[in-house]
């Protein structure tokens, strides 16, 4: 139900950004609609439809009162959105399109697949819409059992082919992250919820790495790194972290000010021989850390093993709960 009704909603929005500044009458759009899905569409279903776009995607679909044609202001120039507007359009754009056309571009088109969002996306969204306070069934991956949680779903996050749900827990009062591939149950309530004043996803993230929430003790630190010339363009297309700035382009030289995280680490180290921290030096050494770890866990004599035990032993990056909080 609600996955049709997010394909409706996409449907609308291209509708609408076809047709330009000129936009559409009610009736113009009532064709298409019908050529499009077969069924009439009322006027009252166009208003619900136009409150849901606009509580969504935060896009407001326009109204000439003088013709009476309904438009959308950044028609002309998609980038007048923002870009969490422009993913979600984009992503849900590409899935109808590829959902629509599955049979005529068989074997042509290959994504890479996120299981978490499949089964739960929609229905932490309806809740979301709703206001309507969430109970899940979730367990984390250092323990066997799971637990049942009511949580306020503020936002939904995606990062590393993975769907994070950000919300505000009444059982351990404080907002937390859950993997949706983690929730074994989602079930909406009767009961609401009011999403705090100015509350932004992005914001909430701003100075973090991945999907740790920072606590009030933590402060972003500026780490410089230089990279070998070739990452030095993949990293000028696809930034490490939004704060990224290249400050020496001739020897390729970038920073970044970030909270350090477990995950920060993991990139960090993925680029492995190809980038060198110049400062500061506790991040290069708990990177040299990880690095070591890595070669002694994939050594293969009793030296190596040894070495692995006590590197694992001193090691502080599980000091994060599966939650994305500091424990």
């Amino acid at each position: 139900m609600v996955a049709a009704l997010i394909q409706k909603y996409v449907w609308l929005i291209q509708t609408f950004t076809d047709a330009g500044e000129r936009g559409l009458t009610l009736a113009e759009l009532q064709d298409k609609w019908e050529d499009s899905f077969g069924a009439p569409l009322a006027r009252s279903s166009f208003v619900n439809h136009r409150k849901a776009i606009e509580d969504l995607f935060g896009i407001g679909i326009m109204c000439d009162r003088s013709n009476n044609r309904y438009y959308l202001p950044f028609a002309g120039d998609a980038i007048d959105m923002d870009s969490s507007q422009r993913w979600l359009v984009n992503t849900f754009t590409v899935s109808n399109m590829l959902s629509l056309g599955k049979e005529r571009l068989s074997g042509r088109v290959s994504v890479e697949d996120i299981p978490s969002g499949h089964k739960y996306l929609p229905a932490v969204m309806d809740a979301m819409l709703k206001s309507s306070t969430l109970e899940i069934e979730y367990g984390k991956y250092t323990q066997d059992r799971t637990s049942t949680r009511h949580v306020h779903p503020y936002a939904v996050k995606e990062y590393a082919k993975r769907w994070y749900l950000v919300g505000y827990s009444e059982e351990q009062d404080s907002l937390r992250v859950y993997s949706l591939d983690r929730i074994r149950r989602a079930v909406l309530t009767h009961k609401s919820f009011r999403l705090p004043k100015g509350f932004d996803v992005d914001q909430l993230f701003e100075n973090s790495f991945g999907i740790y929430i920072p606590s009030s003790d933590q402060v972003p630190v500026t780490i410089r790194f230089q990279a070998d010339g070739i990452d030095s363009g993949y990293l000028r297309d696809l930034p490490l972290h939004r704060s990224q700035r290249e400050t020496d382009p001739e020897r390729h030289i970038f920073r970044i000010k970030v909270i350090p995280t477990p995950d920060l680490y993991m990139q960090l180290c993925s680029f492995a021989g190809r980038i060198r921290i110049l400062s500061p030096e506790a991040v290069r050494k708990k990177m040299l850390a990880f690095l070591e770890k890595g070669c002694a866990m994939n050594g293969n004599n009793n030296e190596n093993m040894d070495t692995y035990e006590k590197i694992n032993s001193s090691d502080d990056s599980s000091s994060y709960d599966g939650n994305g909080m500091q424990v």
